[in-house]
């Protein structure tokens, strides 16, 4: 069987998600999701930040654009929320970006838009 990264974390992180599909459903902007999770990650007692902040070294300066990802949790993947019609290339360029600049090695990108929840892993 393929080995898979963070096995556990992402089944918990995953099961968060349901919870707040399923008590939500689709259509509410991504700031409603935000908040759901965040209530989801404190009643399960998992490890998080929220809009962590990244900043981008070139050479010997950090330059002036920041990164702000949604989430990150247990310190160590990436989750960018959307509640969008269809997810674009923009989006995993977006995730790829913060994996770059956080170090991870693990991003969810999850879109609660429609009647279904829709999450990719990206992996860097």
């Amino acid at each position: 069987m393929e080995n898979i990264i963070y096995k556990e974390e992402s089944y918990a992180i995953v099961g968060c998600l349901f919870d707040v599909h399923n008590n939500l459903g689709g259509g509410f902007s991504e700031i409603v999701y935000k908040d759901a999770l965040e209530y989801e990650f404190k009643l399960k007692s998992i490890d998080y930040e929220r809009e962590k902040m990244y900043s981008v070294k070139y050479k010997d300066i950090i330059l002036p654009h920041k990164f702000y990802a949604d989430f990150v949790v247990m310190d160590k993947i990436i989750l960018e929320i959307k509640s969008i019609k269809t997810f674009h290339e923009k989006h995993f360029a977006q995730c790829i970006n913060y994996l770059k600049v956080s170090e991870c090695k693990l991003a969810f990108l999850i879109n609660f838009h429609r009647d279904f929840l829709n999450y990719k892993r990206i992996v860097l």
